[in-house]
């Protein structure tokens, strides 16, 4: 069917990025896997190319856009080619909305050229080693101290963690009441070669092996006052705000990711011969094919009345609940349909779908658990 989400710009910009990923990322992206991350001045290439700075307004040194669909466009490409930016997506997606959102003018006069030219890039710790979904139960804690923070705990999870230059620290200032557990939380950008500030171990991840993710540890970590992000105890209600996006971003990168499985299926199907016939000549791959294509199309229209919806301000919590957790439940069984089609080719990881099908995994985790999404969207039904 014929997309109507994307613009002229957005297609032009489309161009831009596809040929970027083909000189760029494609030729060395076996490296990245091997390092764990990019290196870090290919950081400072996505910035020269504009990549950080779309929604960024023009007198930080942004594009002053406003439009979602662009990161769409950069998620469709990476998946497209079987690639990704690394940990950029938590650098853009995730940790710009609370910047632009809650910094004063003097944090993003302060921060927003550094994160547009990529020389600072950043990340959000939030999970705790015994906390994982229930963030009111937070243990870190951020004790004032005259013009100072003293912030003390440990984080886990955190993409992104080892290469960044600035990580938003989410934090308790003050005790939890009996009748809000969420109360006291609040946010503070800590910088990273602050002293007590401590990257631990990189962690092993069974996909999304070019981003980045890392223990952090704070003793006794002094952070200037200056240094809160917004009003000291909204913590809470300030990273519910930025959930819809984030999990909008995950429901697009899950869309794409099925979009690609299901063509690099088609191509190995019809070069790859058995019993003297293409694979693409059996019914049962022309069967799988087709129902792997009609799940992208949902998907697919989905996502698009979903992008619609956020670009307008109208993405309710639900709505991105709902589109985070069918995309991602499509990608799982798509990816893995067209990752049987390839045999045993698709267990080796010189194959793209192999690297889709370990990447898939955490799509139904991260953002949000799809046990956490069917939660709130029964709870908009009234049950």
């Amino acid at each position: 069917m014929r997309r109507t989400v994307f613009n002229e710009d957005h297609e032009a910009f489309r161009e831009t990025i596809r040929d970027f990923i083909e000189a760029e990322v494609v030729p060395v992206f076996p490296e990245w896997e091997e390092a764990g991350h990019p290196p870090r001045e290919f950081y400072n290439k996505l910035g020269e190319l504009g990549v950080f700075g779309i929604t960024v307004p023009e007198e930080y040194g942004g594009a002053g856009e406003t439009s979602f669909k662009y990161a769409a466009v950069i998620s469709e490409e990476c998946a497209r080619q079987g690639v990704n930016f690394g940990a950029t997506t938590v650098h853009v997606n995730l940790v710009l909305p609370y910047l632009l959102a809650y910094g004063t003018e003097e944090q993003k006069k302060r921060w927003l050229p550094g994160f547009v030219s990529g020389d600072m890039m950043t990340a959000i710790a939030m999970t705790e080693p015994g906390t994982g979904s229930d963030l009111a139960g937070m243990q870190t804690t951020a004790k004032r101290d005259g013009d100072h923070y003293i912030l003390n705990g440990a984080k886990t999870f955190i993409t992104g963690g080892v290469l960044a230059d600035m990580c938003l620290v989410v934090a308790r200032t003050s005790p939890a009441t009996p009748e809000n557990r969420r109360a006291g939380l609040s946010i503070l950008c800590v910088d990273t070669k602050s002293e007590g500030y401590s990257v631990g171990r990189k962690l092993e991840k069974i996909g999304l092996r070019t981003s980045d993710t890392a223990e952090l540890s704070f003793t006794d970590v002094r952070v200037p006052v200056e240094n809160l992000l917004g009003e000291e105890g909204r913590g809470f209600e300030y990273l519910a705000h930025n959930l819809a996006e984030e999990r909008l971003a995950i429901a697009v990168q899950s869309y794409a990711s099925a979009a690609a499985a299901v063509e690099f299926a088609m191509a190995y199907v019809k070069d790859r011969t058995v019993f003297g016939k293409s694979v693409a000549s059996f019914q049962n791959t022309k069967f799988v094919l087709a129902e792997c294509d009609t799940e992208v199309e949902a998907a697919r229209s989905l996502v698009d009345r979903a992008m619609d919806a956020h670009d307008l301000g109208e993405l309710t919590p639900a709505d991105a609940a709902k589109t985070k957790l069918f995309c991602t439940e499509v990608q799982a069984r798509v990816v893995d349909k067209c990752l049987q089609l390839h045999g045993g080719y698709g267990y080796i990881l010189e194959y793209p779908i192999a690297r889709l099908y370990t990447d898939a995994r955490v799509s139904r985790i991260y953002g949000g658990t799809s046990e956490v999404l069917k939660t709130i969207i029964a709870k908009q039904l009234g049950v």
